[in-house]
């Protein structure tokens, strides 16, 4: 597969490391080094996709014009638009042109989400009563330098997305109400830590900050029979998950625990599942499209109501 990798940004070098060879050419207006300045500059007979690691505000007129000559493009999360409509105009021309337009969420390929997917497909839990996820990170400096970073809804969209997006793969599309619990902007311009909730079965308490000391993920999932839990990701290490069965009507749970110390393998296992979706026509539009609806509503009832 012939490549083009639009952003030579923190994020398109990941991409670039993992594609390798595939990368015919670079693109980027400001970066040094880049084969262009523009993706119209790049031959269209040269590539087959596009790896598109841009700033939110011009995705949509780039993935236009990707899909539109016929090109698969995997894109950096998230994926916002004004309106629904934009979105699913985007996926009318991928299926038309039959190529693959995905949206990058590489914690679904984290081994403990997808251990925590299958527990819960297998029903062993029970019903499920209640989810907590929290994610953190210590970049609120890093994004307050950052020109197109530190403004509109901040954490909400930058990690708040990659929850929502984990809400989808573990409990599907589920008509849900979610509200804001706490918004601040403690040392930026844009809301720094954000907690979001929704009633539902489970109830989902989501928390995402740029203030945390250290980089950290965790989860707990309680349940009829038990609960389940994650600490941290594999790129932080050690990850953890913990699975504890019920004693009635109460005691010390027996618990299973599974740890692993081991490189991040989310990226090359997402390019991987981008090829073969290159090989299929396929993608996740309709998720972007539930995340950005619950985003456009989330961004609105922040302090200043903006995205």
């Amino acid at each position: 597969m012939r490549a083009i990798l639009v952003g030579l940004g923190v994020q398109g070098r990941k991409r670039q490391a993992v594609a390798g060879p595939d990368i015919v050419a670079t693109v980027d207006p400001v970066q040094g080094g880049a084969d262009y300045k523009r993706v119209t500059d790049v031959p269209l007979e040269a590539y087959e996709a596009a790896l598109l690691c841009t700033p939110d505000e011009v995705k949509l007129e780039l993935l236009t014009y990707l899909l539109e000559h016929g090109k698969h493009v995997l894109v950096e999360k998230p994926l916002l638009a004004e309106t629904d409509a934009a979105l699913a105009s985007l996926g009318a021309v991928a299926r038309a042109r039959r190529v693959a337009c995905y949206t990058a969420y590489n914690h679904r390929f984290e081994p403990h989400f997808v251990r925590m997917k299958a527990l819960i497909e297998s029903g062993a839990l029970g019903r499920l009563y209640h989810c907590r996820m929290r994610y953190g990170n210590g970049t609120a400096r890093d994004v307050r330098s950052s020109p197109w970073r530190d403004r509109g809804a901040g954490v909400l969209v930058d990690l708040g997305s990659h929850l929502l997006d984990t809400v989808l793969f573990w409990f599907g599309a589920t008509r849900r109400e979610f509200r804001v619990l706490g918004a601040h902007r403690f040392e930026n311009a844009a809301v720094d830590h954000v907690a979001i909730g929704a009633e539902g079965e489970p109830v989902l308490a989501l928390e995402m900050t740029l203030l945390s000391w250290r980089n950290d993920f965790s989860c707990d999932l309680l349940a009829e029979h038990g609960s389940a839990h994650i600490e941290s990701l594999c790129k932080w290490g050690p990850s953890t998950f913990i699975r504890r069965h019920r004693q009635l009507p109460s005691g010390r749970p027996d618990e299973e625990a599974v740890t692993l110390v081991q490189p991040d393998p989310t990226w090359a296992l997402e390019y991987r599942h981008f090829l073969e979706l290159c090989r299929t026509g396929g993608g996740n539009l309709d998720h972007d499209r539930w995340i950005n609806g619950h985003l456009a509503g989330l961004a609105a009832a922040l302090p200043g109501g903006r995205r």
